[in-house]
Order: C-alpha cells, then structure tokens, then sequence
C-alpha cells in the first residue's frame, strides 16, 4: 500500500428510515481522492497498470443517460421506505421463487424496489425509462459510467446479484423478475465478470486514460482481499454493518436459516459463490455513540470504556436502528437498550456497543453451520472496527473460534486492486494474490463456556424485546 486518500461521505435523512447520499459527491471526491493519491507520490497516471472500484452495494442511482445527471439522489442499502413494498410481495406469494431466483429475500435492503420507488416517484420517471432515456446503477455502475465519460454502462456480477434481478445460476438478468418488480431492461446495465474489461477513464480527468480492470461489491471485495479463495473460508468485515461471508465454491447454497446467496465473484467465466450473513448496524452504533448521544467523542475512546468494567452488569444494545438483518430480517424492528439500571454509565453503553458485533456476529456463523456450512476454523476479520483490540477479543471468546486481522485491513480495497491486478497481469494466479497476505495479529478464545452461554442467552432475550409483532 502506497498511499491512501479518503473523504468523509455526508448521509442525509429526509424521513425516519429514509437514507440517501449525493452521488455527485461521490462521482467528485473518488475523482479528488485518485489526484491525491497520484500528487502524493509524485506520478503521473501513465504510472498506474490499471484501476480497481469497490462500492457500497444495493445502494440505487438513476441518471439522464443525455446529461449525466441524477433524477433522485442515492437511495443507501440501509433505506427502508420500500418496507411495505416488500411486505406486499411476501403476503402474495412471491419470495420463494424471489429467493430460489436470486438468493436473497424480499427485503427493502436490495436495489430492485428501490429503483421501482424512483420510478414511481419521479415526476416522469417511468416513461423516460420506458424510452431508454435513464440508466439504473449501483455505485460501481454510477462511478464506471462518470470515470468513462459515458461511454461504459456496465456493473460485475457480484453488484448484478444484489439487486434482486438478476438469476444467479445464469448470471443474466431475470425476465420475471423484472416484469414483477417493473423494471424496463432497457435501464440496466451489461453484466460483466469482475475480472476483466471496464473501459478506461476519459483523457481530461487525470490527464490521461488508464484502465479500469477490476469491479466487486465491497464483501466479495473484502473476502477476495482476505484470499478466501477455498470452498469453507471466511470472512468477516465490520464497517458501517457487519458482513460476514463464507465461499460455498462454484455452485450456488440456497439458505434455510435466512442467509443471503451471492455471488462472490467471476472470473474468466467461471463463478464463485458465497453464503452472506447481514448485520446492518455495528460501526455505524459506534458513530451514534459519538453523534447521537454524545458520550464518546472519537470512536477509539470505546476501548478504554469497555476495559475499564468487568462486564456491563446486564445492559444490551440491540442496534436494530434500521431493522434487523440476518437471520430475523425484520424491518419493522427498531433499536433498544436492555437491562438499564441506576449504575449504568457510558461505559457500559459503549461495552454493549462493541458486544452487540460479537452477538450478531455468533448468530451469523450459527445460521451458516445450520446451512451446512463447515464451521470455520478461524475467522478472518478487516473493516474499521478491528482496530480495536478488545472488542476483536470479545469476539474470539464469543464465538469460540481463533480471530485473524491482516496487515491490510482495508481488504475491500486491497481485493478491488488485486482483481485489477489479476486481469491486468499485475498477478499471474490467485496463489499470487494468496502468497502477498500477511497475519497482523490474532486473538484466541479464553472466555469460560458457560459465561459465554450465560451472555449469548441475554443477548437472546434483548432480540427478542425489539422484534416487530
């Protein structure tokens, strides 16, 4: 790693549950972070091989395929204003064949309701698409479209299989799918593997073109990164929500237990597969410590509150801020704290913050042992989140399993380059990729089984307080 540029993203929130972005912001600080990067290390873009994009996945933007411009901004992965859509569909029968299809459930999370909400709600929205004059894309989608001036309208198949169009057997997009959720074809974009042929940037943005050679969804980015390249390997990425994924080879597992089917990636036609277990809030409770309640004012200052009490005498955080994801999926669920008592303090706030990542994460894995997944033999873990050494310690205890972070632990990044890497014969193999992947640290499991049992029971308890009648 060379160098590293980053900007803070603003979120806005017009209504309760409602989560949107500016994807102009984005197009604009991807384009200023990439000329930091090139005047920090005093290179020109001849210098680069080629460009690697990773993105929030589900998250929906519509464009004036004339102009470039959005007709709405970015409706985020964590939006729920399409709950009652979704609850419309299961009530009619439709989210086994949605499920068997896609892999996923019918839940407000996945981009095919979000882009029919735009549709809807757009003064002129349908008909425009109906005429082909929009275009459809996640972030990845949005970003290749502005990077190549235009020319490139196009996403991977691991942003493809998100949107809940998309056959994951075939890798093509869904006829029924898109005539029950009414999505005219003609706003999507060509599926591509993630390993391959993106285009190249337009001259005027840095000077001159480079390729881009690589695209995944941040997860399948994180585990190719982490070099979970084996059926039975996984992941865990705690960032904003909490992803954990284990590679189930190259067919596809269709889940009992309310865990995601995905895909991982493709390369050189040949496809990988992945169960996925949805946290969506476990970082982001850290920053409604800070922002919402104001008792911490930088998210570091949790660790020390965690070991600074034995435990947090009976307080849970349930972070169902958003609704729950896997294993409940529950929209209507909405975020509780359990167990106050006069001797709380911020302390224990912060401990059941950082515990609440453990719990979810245990019913994740458990989820994907009852799925027949193998149960994993460590877990490797990236994303802001394992920065902190307690909390990646509580984890080890609580789910009884060894805890590995990398060297790297903005994998989600490292697999964007290494995909780009692999088409542009920066790597020959993915033994290549494996062989650059280097242990930081690692944290064993030492808590005593029944406190273990004891703590995973209360946190059982919490759940089941917040989930909607």
């Amino acid at each position: 790693m060379l160098a590293v540029a980053a900007r803070d993203l603003p979120q806005s929130f017009p209504r309760p549950g409602w989560v949107e972005h500016d994807p102009r912001r984005i197009r604009d600080d991807v384009i200023s972070c990439v000329r930091e990067v090139l005047d920090r290390l005093k290179i020109g873009p001849d210098a680069v091989t080629s460009i690697g994009i990773t993105n929030q996945r589900e998250t929906t933007i519509v464009w004036d395929r004339a102009t470039g411009q959005p007709i709405h901004p970015a409706i985020v992965w964590q939006d729920r204003r399409t709950a009652d859509a979704c609850r419309a569909l299961r009530e009619t029968g439709h989210e086994a064949m949605v499920q068997e299809r896609t892999g996923l459930l019918l839940d407000p999370y996945f981009s095919a309701t979000k882009l029919g909400w735009i549709l809807d709600h757009v003064d002129g929205a349908r008909a425009s698409a109906d005429r082909g004059d929009l275009a459809f894309g996640t972030i990845d989608t949005w970003l290749l479209w502005c990077l190549t001036g235009g020319r490139t309208h196009a996403t991977d198949v691991s942003n493809a299989s998100r949107t809940s169009l998309l056959d994951i057997r075939s890798q093509q997009w869904d006829q029924e799918l898109l005539g029950l959720f009414r999505i005219p074809e003609r706003i999507l974009a060509d599926v591509r593997d993630s390993s391959g042929d993106f285009g190249a940037t337009a001259a005027a943005i840095f000077g001159e073109p480079i390729a881009i050679r690589g695209v995944a969804g941040d997860q399948q980015a994180a585990m190719f990164g982490q070099a979970a390249f084996e059926p039975g390997m996984s992941k865990s990425t705690f960032g904003t929500g909490t992803f954990a994924l284990v590679n189930t080879g190259p067919e596809p597992v269709i889940s009992t237990n309310r865990l995601l089917t995905t895909i991982a990636w493709r390369i050189g036609g040949a496809v990988t597969y992945a169960l996925e277990g949805s946290i969506f809030v476990s970082g982001a409770a850290v920053q409604w410590l800070r922002d919402g309640l104001g008792i911490i004012e930088r998210a570091a200052e949790t660790e020390d509150l965690a070991r600074s009490i034995d435990d947090t005498g009976g307080v849970y955080l349930v972070p169902a801020f958003v609704g729950l994801g896997a294993p409940y999926w529950d929209a209507d669920a909405r975020g509780a704290l359990v167990g106050l008592t006069r001797d709380s303090g911020r302390a224990a706030i912060a401990r059941a913050a950082l515990e609440a990542v453990a719990y979810q994460t245990r019913e994740l894995l458990e989820a994907m042992a009852a799925d027949g997944a193998a149960p994993p033999s460590t877990l490797r873990v990236d994303g802001g989140l394992v920065q902190n050494d307690w909390a990646m310690q509580f984890l080890a205890d609580l789910i009884g399993v060894p805890v590995e972070r990398s060297t790297v632990h903005e994998t989600t990044a490292l697999g964007a380059a290494s995909l780009a890497g692999l088409s542009s014969g920066v790597f020959a193999t993915l033994d290549d990729i494996a062989g650059i992947r280097r242990l930081d640290r690692s944290w064993t499991p030492g808590m005593d089984p029944d406190r273990r049992a004891t703590l995973y029971a209360g946190w059982k308890r919490a759940v089941r307080r917040v989930l909607a009648e």
